[in-house]
């Protein structure tokens, strides 16, 4: 082993070992033992893909990747000699030890260091078909000086056994990482390879019994070495020993990940929260990182159940002062008599050491206040770790450092749950597919699987089968216990909103969730924040709103249980067969408050009726099964009304021509009915003014005319597909209106004078569409589509002046005559897309088109008379879109296209366009969608395939072509999808729905790639 000099400044490290060895001999035998062993050891380890090897020479990427590793393990093996690439690695690795802050570990798995120090034996016969090339020297001195150093050979250690000499190697690693994040005095400079040479010579991990003197004159820093080695061995141990629980699984890592924030050996004071769900690990975690740090500090403390103690008595708060005063100064006669006098005591007596505290589950800022109340209460050196359910009361705080808890991986979870259940790391025969059942159902979450892995451990097949069936309807009680703390806390108005959450809206698009809690009378946008915060759900980033199977579970039991067995006095109902039961039986109560009912073949007149007795219904969601073409008018059933306390009416493929003459709907606010079979809001002359309504959506239904006068007070107005609507009627200003689609109907002409503060607008395919009255100015337009209007036969700069539309962010034409867009257009400072589709005779772009600014999507597809893209694009810094598609006379792009830092897709495909400007390899990541052919004759050869004659590719590497590995990925409706994390892509399905998933959805079924569309 080589240690160098070490710099008093550490250089950080993305890697702690980068692995050098000849793939045929050891990737699927020794190597990889070592890697995961490394892994599991919570130790970042570089080891190289198979398909690397293929080229002659090393890359960028893998010479970064060795100057980012501290550590170097190479794997001299037969055949390791007989590569180009291993000797280059070696190479630049023996480099790297010279200059910079790094340590090499030869390890000697098959030959002897004689063989690689001379290049003799079976070394010599790998090594003989370089003697003649170019660098064969630098390869004979860099082999030379690796068999130099002290390593280890396979058969002199261990007797040859190699899971014991894997274990000896690791435990190495382990000790001189562990120095390198120690907390040794940064101000003691010089100190490391003294320590190093130390370790080195104490051999931890070998079974002998070692002694070692250090001797020197007075003054030259004995005790100061003696004191680094023994803090860095200590710090081991404390690992190792903090490992003693073997049914403790995934710990490494993220123990691992707050460290990394700690920052042990800084001299601040740092406050760290670690938040999460109950059950999920935050204690555990917590655990692990203080027993391996505590060594560290002069006085610690682990305070438990913080919650729960603070809130038994009055006291509660005063005895978890007393508890941290006499933990870190190790004085059990304190005495607090106040909450006061314990903050002063605390101010005034913990400055004088370093020491560590854990504060245990808290959840009020009060508690805070009393036991870590400022950083200056405690002396720069210490930290504090915090673990919460309830994120704002580290933002409150001010905690800078907030590490989320990842729940248990799948492969993680069923080595958890096997040692609980068999008390090994995998399911014993016969119990393989039981083991996934119950790893399933627990979704992750460590409390549950440890709970059931002890409670099925022992018992037979049958036993296991009737315990997974019984969880199918009765959750098991101590989870919900666990979680039932964070609902207990809540506000009452904030259990209303999680319980509606957990029943009716899990999976909902986080904007449509909101429509409908605030339909429901919910503060809704701040009452979901809480819930996020509570750690009760989570926002996906594609915006869906998410609960772990069990919190939903939790939710739902509480609004079962006081009546198990009689769904009709449920406030929510939302399982098909118990619904559909109390419709038909007539079985309805007051109790109930909301139902979801989804995929029902009832009749119209028997769910109307079933509602009779619902008295304070206010949330009906209703989806028919299917499809009916009946025009029908409810006077043609007896039993045909709605209860007039309903606030949100979803009902799709509602088969009724109107609403119900007896429905008041006084106090509704959303009503939405796609797909249905309406032709008009109320029968005959009947104007019933909804007054409280604010959304309303009729989408691809039978409707051919609207009064707004009906909804003075709408917001959001969605009449898409309704292709035989031809009027809307505007009699009254509406205000409130900022949502207007109206895309495929048969609208021809539309004033807006009543509208002033419309934000959205969609005409699309309104084929019969000729007239826009917009007679001022409309700053708060901010999205408008009209590809597929008849418009095209007027000027543009004429309907209205573009100018007007001055807060603009989307616009979407499709004009087939306009041969230039009007200048005006560039005086849209805040657009950020704009998308011109079949403009079939646009020739040319606006020469200032650098003057949108704020343009991030420019999408021009079939626009066949295009000649040319101007080079004041490339000033255009925030472009991250580029489509060109069928631009069939565009030939060139411009020369400077490179300088968009932003870019991230590139679609030239079906264009004329025969080569890529140079400085477009400037760009990372830089998705390039074009023709196979011409991708290939770039060096492109591993493709992303969108069709058969068209691929993608990405640019990756500053001044390179690089590739990446992805397999052909085609959605049903034959849109071309292309992966944003690369390199790897795993098949996924459609985000589903709220309104039509399964109440058996599991969080860990949702789908986790985020995939981009490209148009």
């Amino acid at each position: 082993m080589a240690f160098t000099s070490s710099s008093s400044v550490q250089k950080r490290f993305k890697y702690d070992v980068f692995l050098s060895f000849r793939g045929e001999d050891t990737r699927k035998t020794f190597v990889d033992h070592l890697y995961h062993a490394l892994q599991q050891k919570g130790i970042t380890t570089f080891k190289d893909d198979e398909k690397m090897e293929k080229g002659k020479i090393i890359g960028d990427q893998l010479i970064t990747s060795i100057q980012d590793s501290r550590f170097y393990i190479i794997v001299f093996s037969k055949n390791y000699a007989s590569s180009s690439w291993c000797l280059d690695e070696l190479v630049k690795i023996m480099d790297c030890q010279k200059t910079m802050e790094h340590t090499v570990y030869p390890i000697f798995y098959d030959v002897e260091p004689t063989e690689v120090r001379n290049q003799s034996g079976a070394v010599g016969e790998a090594f003989a078909k370089h003697v003649e090339k170019e660098g064969a020297g630098r390869w004979r001195d860099a082999l030379k000086e690796a068999a130099d150093l002290a390593g280890w050979e396979l058969k002199n250690t261990a007797d040859g056994h190699e899971p014991k000499f894997i274990q000896k190697i690791v435990e190495e690693i382990s000790v001189h990482l562990n120095y390198t994040n120690s907390t040794v005095d940064e101000k003691l400079v010089g100190t490391e390879t003294p320590v190093k040479n130390a370790l080195s010579s104490l051999e931890i991990g070998s079974d002998d019994v070692q002694m070692i003197g250090i001797w020197g004159m007075g003054g030259g820093g004995k005790t100061t070495l003696a004191r680094g080695a023994f803090e860095d061995i200590s710090l081991h141990l404390n690992y190792t020993n903090s490992r003693v629980n073997e049914k403790l699984v995934g710990m490494e890592t993220r123990v691992k990940n707050v460290l990394s924030s700690l920052e042990i050996g800084s001299d601040d004071v740092r406050i760290i929260g670690i938040k999460g769900m109950g059950g999920g690990g935050k204690t555990t975690l917590a655990r692990g990182v203080f027993d391996l740090i505590s060594i560290c500090f002069e006085g610690t403390s682990f305070v438990e159940n913080i919650r729960e103690v603070s809130k038994g008595s009055f006291s509660g708060l005063k005895e978890l002062q007393k508890r941290v005063l006499q933990d870190v100064l190790n004085d059990q006669s304190i005495v607090v008599k106040s909450v006061y006098d314990g903050k002063y005591m605390m101010k005034t007596m913990m400055p004088n050491r370093k020491v560590l505290v854990v504060l245990d589950d808290v959840d009020d800022i009060y508690q805070l206040e009393a036991l870590a109340g400022k950083p200056n209460w405690f002396k720069p050196g210490s930290r504090i770790i915090i673990t919460t359910r309830d994120e704002q009361v580290l933002v409150a705080h001010q905690v800078n450092f907030i590490h989320d808890v990842n729940l248990l991986t799948h492969e993680e979870a069923i080595c958890l749950f096997s040692r609980y259940a068999f008390g090994r790391d995998i399911p014993i025969q016969g119990y393989e597919e039981l083991s996934e059942n119950v790893v399933d159902y627990a979704a992750g979450l460590p409390l549950t699987i440890k709970v059931l892995g002890s409670f099925l451990c022992g018992k037979t097949e049958r036993e296991w089968e009737k315990a997974i069936e019984r969880l199918e309807t009765i959750p098991l009680k101590e989870t919900l216990i666990t979680l039932e703390q964070t609902y207990n806390g809540l506000e009452n108005d904030y259990k209303e909103i999680f319980l509606h959450v957990a029943c009716i809206l899990k999976g909902a698009m986080k904007e449509e969730a909101i429509r409908v809690l605030e339909s429901c009378g919910f503060h809704a946008e701040n009452g979901l924040r809480v819930l996020e915060q509570k750690s009760l759900t989570t926002i996906s980033n594609d915006g869906h709103l998410l609960l772990h199977d069990h919190i939903a579970e939790m939710g739902r039991n509480i609004v079962r249980r006081l009546h198990p067995d009689e769904p009709k006095k449920h406030t929510r109902l939302w399982v098909k067969e118990e619904i559909e039961d109390i419709l038909v039986n007539g079985l309805g109560t007051k109790a109930t408050r909301c139902i979801k009912l989804l995929n029902t073949h009832l009749s119209p007149d028997i769910v109307m009726n079933g509602l009779t007795k619902m008295k304070k219904l206010i949330f009906l969601y209703v989806d028919n099964g299917y499809k009916t073409d009946v025009y029908t008018s409810p006077s043609s059933y007896n039993c045909a009304n709605l209860p007039n306390t309903l606030r949100y009416l979803y009902w799709r493929s509602y088969p009724l021509s109107c609403l119900p003459e007896t429905f008041q709907a006084n106090d509704l606010v959303s009503l939405e009915m796609p797909h249905s079979n309406i032709s008009q809001l109320w029968e005959g002359r009947e104007r019933k003014v909804l007054k409280k309504l604010k959304f309303l959506d009729l989408s691809s239904s039978r409707l051919r005319t609207f009064d707004l006068e009906l909804t003075p007070h709408l917001e959001r107005l969605d009449l898409r597909g309704c292709n035989d609507f031809v009027t809307l009627l505007m009699i009254i200003e509406c205000p409130k209106l900022k949502y207007l689609n109206l895309s495929s109907s048969k609208l021809n002409y539309l004033n807006l004078t009543r509208i002033p503060n419309l934000v959205t607008l969609d005409l699309s395919n309104c084929s019969d569409f000729e007239t826009l009255f917009m007679p001022v100015q409309r700053p708060k337009l901010k999205f408008f589509n009209l590809g597929g209007s008849k418009l095209s036969k007027f000027s543009l700069g004429m309907i209205p002046p573009l100018k007007w539309l001055e807060g603009l962010e989307e616009l979407t034409l499709s004009i087939e005559d306009i041969k230039h867009l009007p200048n005006s257009i560039s005086m849209l400072k805040h657009l950020k897309s704009l998308e011109l589709k079949s403009c079939l005779l646009l020739e040319q772009l606006p020469e200032d088109l650098d003057r949108l600014e704020s343009l991030e999507k420019l999408h021009l597809s079939d626009c066949i008379s295009l000649r040319d893209i101007p080079n004041s694009i490339c000033n255009v810094k925030c472009l991250k879109y580029l489509h060109l598609p069928c631009c069939i006379l565009l030939e060139k792009l411009p020369e400077e296209l490179g300088y968009l830092e932003c870019l991230r897709e590139l679609n030239i495909e079906g264009t004329g366009i025969k080569y890529l400007p140079r400085s477009i390899f400037q760009l990372k990541d830089l998705c390039i969608v074009w023709s196979r052919g011409r991708l290939k004759s770039y060096g492109f050869t591993s493709l992303t395939e969108i069709s058969r004659y068209t691929a993608s590719s990405y640019v990756h590497t500053v001044g390179k072509i690089d590739t990446v590995f992805q397999p052909m990925y085609i959605q049903p409706n034959q849109q071309p999808v292309v992966a944003t994390n690369k390199p790897k892509i795993r098949q996924r399905s459609r985000q589903p729905s709220w309104k039509t998933q399964s109440t058996k959805t599991r969080l860990n079924e949702l789908p986790k790639d985020q995939l981009k569309f490209l148009e």
